[in-house]
């Protein structure tokens, strides 16, 4: 025992061996191999500069504290201020801010509006998923703020108001009416209706050239951004309006935030409830067509949903295989061991399908678009939020016991993205929701299923096992069609198979054999496993981890 010279006693330096080193200062575009083959190939997007500088911030040091800290510190809502007015604040943590300016510099939110083109939207999502692996409570707010521009252009007086401010790349977190940059939510969600929006009861009454709405909102995403689309009852039905934080002169719009949700994950975001009184609000599309005004914004965030899954997946399994090949057991590394092989190959073989899938639904948000793209992404989006976002949570599970104790602590970033994954698949529609919405889409919308199968039929005759199984889809949906939703009790069955077969149609025309052939074996042959770590015994496992 020795005794220093500030006096107490200390114990000699002990090392820590057997434990990795930190997962920082690693580039994060650039590692990732597939976004980076898969961002031209699928998604006709270049890899650029943008990309590299963004892989560089989120892999940083200073970047990856700054996500533990928004999530440790959780947002505090202060209804009234010390001299007791009301002002309904949330306040963050500094680092939370310092996230969310990052992204918005970067074009996460909006960049694919902003500068339109062919593979826009490919290059969007990949700013999108880099920021949301390593902090994905702030893709909230940038994700409905990218969304409300479809439904925005339906009202050109609007849309030239706000469009500006939502293109910019400056945030500010302040409230007020002289920003450069502005950044949106929702409100649509009723405690008496959930999902079912048209049993809402908030009321909008006209009065001059905008309405008031009263009523209570029970989920309000992201409460201090600048403005929110609303859904409420009109005489015509239930409409869209834009609701304001703040008044063109500078009053505070009537927003009374009851409390902050105190939710499993998505710590860093504050969702709240919020009560309108006679609250302004503007317009947005047709009188009683909110559905239709907003269904846009819908499909874009549900596009997210699955952005920010896949980029969970990243997060989780770049994690498991650090651990692994820097720790040993049993005279070898964890890597090197069959079993954890396994389990980490299969890890990789889902995050880089969810990838893959990624980019083709974000290339058929592109501009340019035609008709059979529409038609695509309407039931494909749909279909792959369904699977890759149920995949989520234990995908994430995997990967956090792949790190034994270690996992299980808030040391560690899975224990944060155990909590996370989960809410990809309840936002925008649960599974049920999402499965039957798939089979209002073949309904109403059949035209969706024949572009859907002709993607699916680029990829025939690249494997028998493959073409077996889209066969047999196409005769399980046979009867469907005429009356879809005569078959809801098989609605999860359907989807299910749908997303497998995309995932596995695009792996077998762009991915190495390695990951095509173990994928497509794993998924859709007959003796198909979604427990990890199941790969057949001649898949070529370094091959699949060669590309983590």
């Amino acid at each position: 025992m020795t005794v220093n010279s500030a006096g107490p006693l200390s114990h000699p330096p002990r090392g820590v061996p057997n434990q990795p080193p930190p997962r920082v200062d690693i580039n994060e575009f650039t590692a990732n191999i597939p976004l980076r083959e898969y961002l031209p190939a699928i998604g006709d997007a270049p890899a650029s500069e943008a990309l590299e500088a963004t892989g560089a911030v989120v892999g940083s040091a200073q970047f990856q504290d700054d996500a533990r800290l928004a999530n440790k510190n959780t947002p505090i809502l202060h209804t009234h201020s010390k001299y007791g007015q009301r002002i309904d604040d949330v306040e963050y943590h500094p680092a939370y801010h310092r996230i969310i300016s990052q992204a918005v510099a970067a074009g996460a939110h909006t960049a694919a509006w902003e500068q339109p083109g062919p593979g826009a939207n490919a290059l969007r999502a990949a700013q999108f998923m880099l920021f949301a692996q390593v902090e994905p409570g702030h893709a909230c707010p940038i994700s409905m703020s990218h969304a409300a521009v479809e439904s925005l252009m339906q009202t050109p007086a609007l849309a030239g108001e706000w469009l500006p401010r939502l293109y910019s790349r400056t945030y500010s977190p302040l409230l007020g009416t002289g920003k450069a940059g502005a950044l949106f939510g929702m409100a649509m969600t009723e405690k008496q209706g959930g999902s079912d929006v048209r049993a809402n009861t908030t009321r909008a009454v006209p009065d001059g050239d905008h309405f008031l709405l009263t009523g209570h909102k029970w989920f309000c995403s992201a409460p201090m951004s600048d403005a929110f689309l609303v859904l409420a009852q009109e005489d015509a039905g239930l409409g869209c309006f834009l609701v304001p934080r703040v008044l063109p002169d500078g009053e505070r719009n009537t927003f009374l935030l009851q409390r902050l949700k105190d939710k499993l994950g998505n710590r860093s975001n504050a969702s709240s409830e919020v009560e309108f009184a006679n609250t302004l609000g503007l317009r947005v599309g047709e009188p009683g067509r909110g559905v239709r005004a907003i269904r846009g914004m819908v499909g874009r965030t549900r596009l997210d949903c699955v952005l920010g899954t896949a980029a969970g997946m990243r997060q989780s399994v770049v994690e498991a295989v650090w651990h692994a090949r820097h720790r040993q057991a049993f005279g070898a590394r964890l890597i090197d061991q069959s079993a954890m092989t396994n389990v980490l190959a299969d890890l990789a073989l889902e995050s880089e399908a969810a990838t893959a899938v990624s980019m083709r639904l974000a290339r058929s948000f592109d501009n340019d678009a035609g008709p059979s793209e529409l038609s695509f992404r309407r039931l494909a989006t749909a279909v792959t939020k369904y699977w890759v976002c149920k995949r989520g949570p234990n995908h994430a599970y995997e990967a956090m016991e792949c790190l034994g104790g270690n996992g299980y602590t808030e040391d560690f970033p899975l224990a944060m993205r155990y909590r996370e994954q989960p809410v990809m698949a309840i936002w925008e529609g649960t599974g049920n929701v999402i499965a039957l919405d798939v089979l209002r889409a073949m309904g109403n919308e059949p035209e969706s299923v024949d572009a859907f199968f002709a993607e699916l039929r680029v990829a025939s005759g690249e494997h028998p096992v493959f073409d077996d199984f889209v066969a047999r889809l196409k005769e399980q949906l046979a009867p469907m069609r005429a009356a879809p939703l005569d078959f809801a009790g098989e609605a999860r069955n359907i989807v299910e198979k749908m997303a497998l077969a995309l995932q596995a149609s695009l792996l077998l025309r762009f991915a190495p054999v390695s990951v095509s052939e173990a994928f497509v074996i794993s998924r859709l042959g007959t003796e198909r496993s979604f427990n990890y770590g199941n790969l057949p015994a001649h898949s070529d496992l370094a091959g699949i981890l060669e590309r983590v």
